[in-house]
């Protein structure tokens, strides 16, 4: 798919990325609850959710003059990898900027991720356990349960919410890293993004590519896609790598299509494989778009037991209190409603596409990921790759053989430039998540959240720098570097002229510029 490799966000502050933990601002994460679920009820633990550290302003740590301007390394401040790592800090995002920053709003219960807010486009977060790990996830014989609303998600734009078998510290393991996991670094999914700009206490700054905004190294490790979809489609699909856990690649052939991963993954797409009016807008598909409904997942094993071999990955939803199961589809003359491995086996043979599911390990290396435990992430994006089109149209372009038709958009549609200007309310809904043992989650109701933890102690104000400019109301202007035509970007000094143009060395330009993704 690509797809975190095109996310499409706006790097905020003129350089959203960073090893070092900042000073300028105060670090929040938002409340979120999580309900552990039984045969004897459902308990709540206190989790919270932290920003991707693509999304945060990085700076050199001591002072604010930016480590990363456009699509550009500071060449004085990351001369070399490591020096990049030691002199650039990662800078906290206060609980006021997550809504009118990033459009990112939590009750405890929701989670709530905007489109496009100002000038940045889309978000990536993470469930926490505690200040400084990421809670993982082991869901072996186990379910995975969650509300989610996607009717304000059009063509083009894809509400994502899936597993990544990133380090539960956040790589703060690795010197060099001294923000870890709360300040959401340590990304990696089975696309192996090149565009992560630190990896293993690095930056990612040996041969930069400016235009592309992408390094020498991706960031590999297995993913589990649960949900991926807006209003016209929907997929989950299972990429497993053949690896035991987060690993750096540094060449085309461990990061490539033949690399360690398994890009494309097996996805089951009910109207990829002919099942049309199963979800979609309107009373007259089974599962309607147009109004929340509640997705389970569950990961079915050999023996039944929690150390078993993966087999099956099946999914129902609810909705209107009614069970909805999932549809059975005719591929290669067998019909199937799960992931398993005959399923896999057969949608690769009718779609002539490679297994490269087999070859990684199918389900049961798969299931190895989750039995080590996997980090839950919850975004929105758009697509500057291709234009969502393997969601929710045909894909290939103009193909028309089994599997290329993917959902009901035009091919046309998706484009971010037009999705950003036609639809910037859009948003998605992740709502009392739950995971439990298998038919707990649907049994009993979401624990009530849990009580908030004391308000961490302020920061310390840096000794010597003035504090930076307020942030300034989202403008109608952007800041770009090679002219108007060139990479532009929001965050802070996309705020306002004398940002840009003051402290930035950016020209200022209308908003239809093209913004850097």
């Amino acid at each position: 798919m690509g797809k975190r490799c095109a996310l499409a966000m706006v790097l905020l502050h003129q350089g959203a990325v960073g090893q070092q933990s900042g000073k300028a601002k105060k670090e929040d994460h938002l409340p979120l609850t999580l309900s552990d679920c039984t045969e004897n009820g459902c308990t709540a633990q206190a989790t919270s959710i932290t920003m991707d550290a693509n999304w945060r302003w990085t700076h050199e740590a001591g002072g604010y003059s930016n480590c990363y301007s456009g699509s550009s390394w500071d060449k004085t401040a990351c001369d070399t990898p490591e020096d990049c790592a030691t002199n650039c800090a990662l800078e906290g995002i206060p609980t006021s900027d997550w809504k009118s920053t990033y459009g990112v709003t939590s009750d405890g219960a929701t989670l709530a991720l905007g489109y496009k807010t100002g000038n940045n486009v889309g978000s990536r977060t993470y469930l926490l356990e505690d200040e400084s790990h990421y809670k993982m996830f082991k869901l072996l014989n186990r379910e995975f349960t969650l509300d989610v609303d996607v009717s304000k998600l059009p063509c083009g734009i894809n509400g994502a919410l899936y597993f990544s078998e990133m380090a539960a510290d956040g790589g703060a393991s690795f010197a060099g890293n001294d923000a870890g996991a709360k300040y959401g670094t340590g990304y990696c999914d089975a696309q192996c993004p090149h565009d992560v700009k630190f990896i293993n206490g690095e930056a990612n700054t040996l041969e930069w590519n400016s235009t592309s905004a992408m390094g020498k190294y991706g960031s590999c490790c297995a993913e589990m896609d649960i949900w991926e979809a807006n209003n016209k489609a929907t997929a989950y699909t299972a990429h497993p790598c053949s690896l035991d856990g987060p690993k750096r690649c540094e060449n085309e052939q461990d990061c490539g299509g033949n690399g360690f991963c398994d890009e494309p993954g097996c996805d089951l797409n009910t109207y990829r494989f002919g099942e049309k009016t199963f979800f979609g807008e309107g009373s007259s598909f089974a599962v309607d778009s147009s109004k929340p409904f509640t997705i389970i997942t569950q990961f079915i094993t050999s023996d039944n037991t929690d150390t078993g071999d993966l087999v099956e990955i099946r999914r129902k939803y609810v909705q209107g209190g009614k069970i909805i199961e999932s549809p059975k589809l005719d591929v290669g003359g067998t019909q199937f409603n799960s992931l398993s491995e005959d399923f896999c086996t057969a949608q690769k043979k009718e779609t002539g596409d490679e297994d490269q599911f087999a070859k990684r390990g199918g389900l049961q290396q798969m299931g190895k990921a989750l039995g080590r435990g996997m980090v839950l992430v919850m975004s929105i994006w758009d697509d500057t790759k291709t234009d969502m089109l393997w969601l929710d149209s045909t894909w290939p372009v103009g193909a028309s053989g089994p599997g290329a038709e993917r959902g009901p958009c035009d091919p046309s549609t998706g484009v971010p430039g037009e999705t950003r200007a036609k639809y910037p309310d859009s948003l998605v809904k992740y709502m009392n998540i739950k995971f439990g043992t298998i038919g707990s989650t649907t049994k009993f109701p979401p624990a009530p959240p849990a009580p908030p933890a004391p308000p961490s102690p302020p920061s310390p104000t840096p000794p010597s720098p003035p504090s930076p400019p307020s942030p300034s109301p989202p403008s109608s202007g952007q800041c770009c570097y090679g002219g108007c035509s060139g990479s532009c970007q929001g965050g802070w000094c996309g705020q306002s002229q004398a940002n840009c143009q003051g402290n930035c060395n950016g020209k200022w330009c209308p908003s239809q510029s093209h913004v850097v993704v």
